[in-house]
């Protein structure tokens, strides 16, 4: 694999400046910030994540102002107790889509939610605190632990509320590719340690997040 100042030196050149660059690049919440975050904010961001899935965000973003209100604020306390009857009437809801396995995921994810935060204190407590280095840990706690949210789910949605992650996207992984790190989508075990290696490497190297890393190394792919 390339060091970081080839990665660095790679993408001045592809954005024509440091401060083009910079401009480009995600900056993840601070520890303190993702702890301040409330857990029916969590949970709304996971149901949000978890419908976007296959679908138009733009779609689905159009209509959250109706599924907060259906999911009474994503009020874990309130959400776990939904059971299937009310699922079912929610499927006869034109304000929303009405995609059953997806509606299920809702209250069982609250249930993790609070699960945590029994243990925690709060759900962003586990977020905060999940060393970086061991990101892809967090992304199996959330897939073996929640509802629908394997494959790319659980790291788009540490994106989506500001947890550094780098996400294994079609660009990522052929660059990923090119530097002989590995030689396909990382999905099993070995694969993910190689690549939260290398990432620790060029974090270690730069002092960069992981997003920014991520964002950048997509940039080495040619189109």
């Amino acid at each position: 694999m390339r060091d970081y100042q080839w990665l660095h030196e790679y993408c001045l050149n592809r954005f024509g400046s440091a401060a083009a660059l910079e401009a480009h690049l995600p900056v993840p919440r601070t520890p303190a910030q993702l702890r301040a975050i409330s857990d029916d904010r969590y949970l709304s961001t996971l149901a949000l994540r978890v419908f976007r899935a296959g679908l138009k965000h733009s779609l689905v973003d159009a209509k959250w102002p109706a599924f907060e209100q259906v999911f009474f604020g994503f009020d874990p306390e309130k959400v776990v107790l939904m059971g299937a009857e009310h699922l079912e009437r929610l499927m006869q809801d034109t304000r929303i889509i009405r995609h059953l396995g997806k509606l299920k995921s809702v209250p069982r994810n609250a249930q993790m939610v609070l699960d945590v935060a029994k243990e925690k204190g709060s759900f962003g407590a586990l977020i905060a605190d999940w060393p970086v280095t061991d990101i892809v840990g967090l992304w199996k706690y959330l897939a073996k632990h929640g509802n629908q949210l394997g494959g790319l789910s659980a790291p788009r949605f540490l994106r989506m509320v500001g947890k550094d992650t780098f996400i294994p996207t079609d660009d990522m992984v052929a660059a990923l590719v090119a530097q002989d790190i590995i030689d396909k989508a990382p999905t099993s075990q070995r694969d993910l340690a190689l690549v939260q290696a290398a990432f620790n490497q060029w974090h270690a190297e730069s002092g960069r997040p992981l997003c920014q890393l991520s964002v950048m190394l997509a940039h080495t792919v040619n189109h």
